[in-house]
């Protein structure tokens, strides 16, 4: 009698390779193929609406993103384009500054009819509060009263919007501060530490306030605190004890926003710099409330490398997001969202897309819950080559499409991007597990 294997049995049992209850997770279960589908288990495809209102030129001069790349006049339009793109997901900023006219006082003309698009368009909409400027009436960062006068707008906004559930509350605080407080481009335009420190706190204090004030209406609202994936690499047989320090104040933000202890010259350097204890000690109390996603920017210039003569040149991808995100992500054990990343080189966007998302599968892979990516911005943007500092009309050429609303390559990448990954889970495995519209409750991570 010849052997006899169980496949040839299986075969002669009319049992070859089609079997039943296979599409559910089996041989031919989902290979997470196909555009995004919104689900609570989905991995979170996303692109922006470039929405920055700095003030320059001595905070004499705003600077409206929103005005100068047409948002106000196509909105109906660029939210079309982004589900026609096949996205579900876009982080999107009001204009704080011209929405909160007084204390108490609101002009939501254009809120009401932008969020009612976007709701019409079944989009989940990650809803930018500040964006690098504040109020004529609030003046500036350095302004003590920002916190206080921030957390009622939050609460104004979460009232008026119950159905969204996803926050950016300070968009970049790190940048907001620098920018503002230490490099002397934007808004008070000053350039000392203690200027800087102050500015962050009150943007970590206003951040957290204004999640007290949202959870009361979304107690299951869900954080995406966006910041700059920084490092600056010195080229010195001794590196500088500034440029140390530099390289651990980049965690600052997060720091005071998660209640994660300072290093203690850092912890000096506030002190020094007019942060009281009991700022530290509220501060250290805890983090905020809600379900917290650490979302991390990165673009090739913030990267940065010294020469040994003190000049500052690129440092793109010496690191690249990957292994600077791994160093929050030690760090703050948060889950990840890839938040903001383009160059302004048309031709190179597409090669720069997929390195990104190689970063997020290694990270993925490597057992970092990475929920989410998103291209910034939906369109082109003005006058980024110098952050904004000079008003010179120039277009950058970072966006999925250009200010006529025409796709560029990296829009066609995109696409192909979606169609191949578009249902993925938030992670590995991920449909065992839902983002659950439970009240956020647990304190820690045991």
């Amino acid at each position: 009698m010849a052997e006899t294997g169980f496949l040839d049995i299986l075969k002669r049992s009319g049992r070859d390779g089609d079997y039943e209850g296979d599409q559910h997770g089996g041989a031919s279960g989902k290979t997470g193929t196909g555009l995004p589908s919104g689900g609570t288990d989905s991995f979170l495809f996303a692109t922006g609406i470039e929405c920055s209102y700095p003030k320059i030129q001595n905070n004499t001069l705003r600077r409206d993103q929103l005005a100068e790349c047409s948002h106000y006049e196509y909105f109906r339009k660029d939210l079309q384009l982004i589900r026609e793109l096949g996205l579900r997901a876009v982080r999107y900023g009001l204009p704080y500054y011209a929405i909160h006219t007084a204390p108490g006082s609101y002009d939501w003309s254009f809120a009401d009819e932008a969020m009612a698009e976007i709701q019409r368009l079944e989009l989940t909409p990650i809803l930018d509060l500040l964006h690098f400027g504040v109020p004529d009436w609030l003046g500036d960062f350095q302004n003590p009263e920002l916190p206080l006068y921030f957390a009622e707008y939050a609460d104004a906004v979460a009232k008026r919007y119950p159905w969204v559930r996803f926050y950016t509350p300070v968009n970049e605080i790190f940048v907001t501060a620098r920018f503002s407080a230490k490099d002397g481009v934007w808004n008070e335009a000053r350039k000392d530490d203690k200027s800087f420190v102050t500015a962050i706190k009150n943007c970590v204090a206003a951040s957290i306030l204004a999640t007290h004030s949202i959870v009361k209406h979304r107690p299951d609202c869900v954080i995406v605190q966006s910041e700059s994936a920084e490092f600056v690499h010195e080229i010195r047989a001794e590196p500088a004890a500034e440029t140390r320090l530099l390289n651990k104040l980049r965690f600052l933000s997060l720091d005071l926003l998660y209640g994660h202890p300072v290093d203690s010259d850092v912890c000096m350097y506030l002190l020094d710099n007019g942060l009281t204890r009991a700022e530290y000690d509220w501060f250290m109390a805890g983090e905020p409330p809600g379900y917290q996603i650490m979302g991390n920017d990165y673009y090739g210039r913030n990267e940065r490398t010294m020469l040994p003569d003190g000049t500052m040149i690129a440092g793109e991808d010496i690191l690249g997001w990957y292994q600077i995100t791994r160093e929050y992500y030690d760090r703050y054990r948060k889950p990840v969202m890839h938040t903001e990343t383009n160059t302004f080189d048309e031709k190179r966007n597409p090669a720069w897309l997929w390195k990104q998302w190689l970063n997020i599968l290694q990270m993925r892979q490597d057992g970092v819950p990475v929920l989410g990516f998103t291209w910034y911005s939906l369109t082109d943007q003005i006058d980024w080559d110098t952050g904004l500092a000079e008003k010179n009309n120039r277009v950058n050429p970072c966006g999925l499409y250009d200010l006529q609303r025409q796709p560029r390559p990296v829009a066609t990448a995109y696409r192909q991007l979606l169609e191949e990954f578009g249902q993925i889970t938030i992670v590995p495995h991920g449909d065992m597990f839902t983002l659950t519209e439970k009240p956020a409750s647990l304190k820690v991570v045991v």
